[in-house]
């Protein structure tokens, strides 16, 4: 059995897919699984490094840019962004015969689409060449690749009550987000191990921020801003600060000016880690955007979080997903715009978990309950089911 997996662009759409990797790998050992990503995605590399991707292969993708919250006319006379977007139409066509010459070649059983631009030419090329493929949306508003490869999808797999998705109700179905086995609960036993494990087990106080692979670059300047009161605040304090790839050594600089060198080991700052589920473990409070997946791994590990959600992705979803979540409690919700004009925004609510743990404790038991532990597991059933769908008329056929 063969089965391509495609997503890229972010961690958000990549981690996901490597847990549904892992799980098809335990259900179907004898599966080949097969990665399609992005020609010069930076997080390319992650699932070529998985024990459970067997190939991978990259074909060309454009990207249609456009930002929450502007009008028609401003996206009209953004020049640069006008013929970025023409540019990026030659590459969908580019990347779509380059698809469909692959999976002409490797015809899979089933095509798993996570999300991300990459995704467009090989849906178009599956449905041109009948391949059954399945999407998965985990935030509130489904991204625009899948929506442009909805109308021919087997599945769309989502992360809330489908009610919420425009998709036809009988090409649901609700799984959750898929995550890392490796994030679950975390009691304080695990929590001092895994301090121990990464060189952390001599501060009383963690706090993480993180803007997930790419980074951030709002929450970089925030924490920098804020780490000399913080730091005085509570001598006991460190702040692990994953700035995104190509991001750190700046951040590091800054921290230099406005830090004495005994403080400045309490920043510690990491450009991208891929061991993310041990230092959220090892964090009191977590500051973090609000993609779908990040939220899930942490609702997993009943970590208190900060959500600071970015305001420009197409169709705001991260905003939403911030306020569904804020509305039920479950976080605590800084905005972007603020934290931009003021960098020490996220003082009050940083100090409000870090001196008030049980108020830190029932946002973590809220997000918690909102966790689908067993997303990818029932992932990996909907793809095997698809895929044997697949394969049943094709062994009638032979058989004639």
């Amino acid at each position: 059995m063969t089965i391509v997996m495609t997503g890229g662009g972010s961690g958000g759409h990549i981690t996901p897919l490597l847990a549904v990797a892992h799980e098809l790998k335990e259900k179907q050992p004898g599966a080949h699984l097969v990665y399609v990503g992005q020609k010069g995605d930076s997080l390319g590399d992650v699932p070529a490094q998985d024990p459970n991707i067997d190939q991978v292969y990259t074909v060309r993708a454009g990207k249609f840019r456009r930002y929450h919250g502007e009008s028609f006319l401003q996206h009209l006379i953004d020049l640069p962004t006008v013929f970025k977007n023409l540019r990026d139409a030659v590459w969908v066509i580019v990347g779509t015969w380059q698809s469909f010459w692959l999976l002409r070649r490797l015809r899979p059983d089933v095509i798993f689409v996570k999300g991300g631009f990459v995704g467009v030419p090989v849906g178009l090329s599956a449905a041109l060449l009948r391949i059954p493929y399945v999407t998965h949306d985990s935030d509130a508003i489904p991204g625009l690749a899948n929506r442009i490869i909805a109308r021919w999808a087997s599945i769309h797999a989502v992360a809330l009550p489908k009610e919420v998705y425009a998709y036809p109700a009988d090409k649901t179905v609700t799984v959750g987000v898929p995550i890392s086995r490796k994030y679950h609960p975390v009691s304080a036993k695990q929590q001092h191990e895994v301090r121990e494990r990464l060189g952390l087990e001599h501060f009383g106080k963690i706090v993480l921020v993180t803007g997930g692979g790419l980074g951030a670059k709002s929450l970089n300047e925030a924490v920098v801003s804020c780490a000399s009161e913080l730091l005085a605040r509570y001598p006991d304090l460190a702040v692990v600060l994953i700035a995104g790839r190509g991001k750190d050594s700046a951040t590091r600089k800054q921290l230099q000016k406005e830090l004495s060198a005994s403080d400045q080991k309490r920043i510690i700052v990491k450009d991208f880690v891929t061991n993310l589920d041990e230092y959220s473990a090892a964090a009191d409070v977590v500051v973090t955007r609000a993609g779908g997946t990040a939220v899930a791994e942490l609702a997993a590990q009943e970590k208190a979080c900060i959500v600071v959600p970015h305001p420009l992705l197409a169709g705001g979803h991260q905003l939403k997903n911030a306020r569904v979540l804020a509305d039920r409690k479950a976080v605590r919700f800084v905005q972007e715009d603020v934290l931009t004009h003021d960098h020490r925004a996220l003082m009050p609510a940083l100090t409000e978990l870090l001196d008030r743990p049980e108020r830190a404790k029932q946002l973590a038991k809220k997000l918690a309950s909102m966790a689908h532990p067993d997303a990818a597991s029932h992932l990996a059933m909907v793809l095997l089911e698809v895929a044997a769908k697949h394969e049943a008329p094709a062994r009638h056929v032979q058989k004639k």
